[in-house]
């Protein structure tokens, strides 16, 4: 008899019956909202990937006869005031962008994760010491660290990526830390460390598996904030340089043609703000996936 016969019979005969409770991925699945921005994400990464193939023309090509042309048949996002399309270069772009936050994201959390397991793991002066520098780090706004480096070194894509990364862990560290100290006194860590396992072991094998929820959600809520400060400091034309296309690049170059032709910013902006859109939403079912007391 299977299982479900056998709760089914069970159920008949008035007995109870011990349901089973949904795990993160069944929970994750039945967030609409979740699944909503997932499918979004996923075709923005597919449309970025395949570009040569969905968009129709180069990034770069030029055509004078199609200047500000408006959206239509031959371009169906409007062209820009090269004669550019737009629909082609915001496809193009979605590479740029969306590699910049996704490495960016993981330079963060390469660096969120490592200090804030030394700083929960091991505690003493160097909890403090990374936590002193954590604060000193967050007293300066992201955005003005970020215009200052890029202003001090010369805008470039490796170098945004670099300071989005090195400029945005100490939320996640401070995470981290606190998954940290929570487990550390846990039972099986307590275990763990009386039959001799060495800490390296331990916080490899028994304390991370169970905070990589934690450092999965805010690995993909920080992709969204890397994303906008991206779009941010190209507008300011301290990010991605022409004629390498970005969203925000191509943003700021239609900010002079609003009045006239305002598809040139209208569909990047609503691209970057569609992504943003879709990884807060995947990243608060994450959430919502993972917390116990959604474990209903």
């Amino acid at each position: 008899m299977t299982e479900r016969a056998q709760a089914v019979r069970e159920e008949g005969e008035g007995r109870p019956v011990a349901r089973k409770r949904p795990g993160p991925r069944e929970r994750f699945l039945r967030n609409r909202r979740a699944i909503a921005g997932a499918v979004i994400l996923v075709a923005f990464v597919a449309m970025s990937l395949f570009a040569p193939a969905v968009a129709p023309y180069r990034s770069d090509e030029q055509n004078f006869l199609d200047r500000l042309a408006p959206p239509g048949a031959r371009h169906v996002m409007g062209a820009d005031h090269l004669g550019r399309d737009v629909f082609s270069r915001t496809v193009w772009a979605g590479r740029v962008s969306l590699s910049i936050g996704l490495l960016s994201t993981l330079l963060t959390m390469l660096l969120g994760v490592t200090a804030g397991t030394a700083a929960g793991y091991f505690g003493g002066w160097t909890d403090t010491l990374l936590m002193r520098l954590v604060d000193m780090i967050l007293a300066v706004p992201l955005f003005f660290l970020a215009v200052a480096f890029l202003a001090l070194y010369g805008p470039s894509i490796p170098g945004l990526i670099f300071i989005l990364g090195a400029a945005s862990w100490p939320p996640s560290a401070r995470l981290v830390r606190a998954e940290f100290l929570r487990l550390k006194v846990a039972d099986f860590v307590t275990a763990a460390r009386a039959l001799g396992a060495r800490d390296l072991a331990i916080i490899v094998r028994h304390i991370l598996p169970n905070v990589v929820p934690v450092i999965v959600i805010s690995a993909t809520l920080r992709v969204g904030i890397a994303i906008l400060a991206e779009a941010g400091l190209s507008y300011l034309g301290l990010g991605v340089q022409p004629p390498t296309p970005s969203w925000g690049n191509i943003v700021a170059d239609g900010r002079v043609y609003l009045r006239t032709a305002w598809w040139v910013s209208l569909f990047p902006g609503a691209f970057v703000l569609l992504s943003v859109m879709a990884v807060n939403l995947v990243g608060d079912g994450l959430r919502d996936a993972f917390d116990p007391r959604m474990r209903v």
